[in-house]
């Protein structure tokens, strides 16, 4: 893979993250999957649509597109191998011939220009070294009249995951979970310095709005507590503590996730900020 500004998000999806992600598909699209409606009507995809997936990952966004797009085309582009590779895999057992993918770094990848009619991300945007050059590699693959819809991690209070997490304080080393604005999951969090951004990567008609939706984390808290540990972040966490620590961490995060199991399953609402935007003609 070649141009690549953003070096540390490439080994991290290149290394366990990605491995993570890619090898619990299923698991994180049960987690994510009740934003993909209000996202792709956001991006009203039409049926001949050439559509850009910014930060695609597994590819279920890609695929959505592409079903939408069904005399188009969609295009998913990551920067994780692995997750790439599922993602082709995952394609081709469903028979679409309208979807491909390939390995890059969004901000700076060689992106035909004006040849996309829309842009989509689910949580693919938000790690840019440099936001605006980012989004103007974006905007500069849009044709003119060209439109975006982006999922962008905010609202962290309203994160039952994140609250989750932050409750273990104590046992394991949390800090907060960055400013709005700043690097991180949160760097497009707040709003109006969303729209500047956007506004200086040359979008137009940018709008925001928060939108949030249940995930499935697991069966039960036993099970999504080990499948939040086991994730990057939680990974990273419990690997700074002794197994004793550890293993009160995960005794209290199942403790903690058990009133929200129900049906079989445990799941948490997650919030986030939905991002609309177009290219002036």
């Amino acid at each position: 893979m070649q141009n690549v500004v953003n070096t540390e998000q490439a080994q991290a999806w290149n290394g366990y993250e990605g491995e993570h992600w890619a090898d619990n598909q299923d698991r994180w699209d049960a987690v994510n999957g009740g934003f993909n409606s209000p996202l792709l009507a956001a991006a009203s995809i039409g049926a001949h649509d050439r559509v850009l997936d910014v930060g695609c990952g597994a590819g279920q966004t890609t695929r959505l597109a592409a079903r939408r797009a069904v005399h188009g085309h969609a295009l998913g582009l990551d920067l994780s191998a692995p997750m790439l590779a599922r993602a082709r895999g995952t394609a081709r057992e469903e028979g679409l011939a309208n979807v491909s993918f390939e390995q890059g770094d969004a901000q700076v990848h060689p992106l035909p220009p004006a040849s996309f009619d829309v842009a989509i991300s689910r949580y693919g945007v938000l790690f840019f070294a440099d936001p605006v050059a980012g989004f103007g590699t974006i905007a500069g693959a849009l044709r003119p009249g060209g439109r975006a819809a982006f999922l962008c991690g905010a609202y962290p209070r309203d994160n039952e995951w994140l609250q989750a997490f932050a409750a273990l304080r104590g046992i394991l080393p949390v800090g907060d979970f960055g400013v709005p604005g700043g690097p991180g999951m949160f760097s497009l969090a707040d709003a109006d310095g969303t729209r500047a951004v956007l506004s200086a990567a040359g979008f137009a008609d940018i709008g925001t709005r928060r939108v949030e939706a249940y995930g499935t984390w697991g069966r039960d808290a036993a099970d999504a507590a080990a499948f939040l540990l086991g994730s990057g972040p939680g990974r990273h966490l419990a690997g700074q503590v002794s197994p004793a620590a550890r293993e009160r961490a995960r005794i209290r995060l199942t403790e903690l996730l058990r009133p929200h199991e129900a049906d079989g399953a445990l799941r948490l609402r997650s919030t986030a900020l939905l991002v609309t935007a177009t290219v002036p003609r």
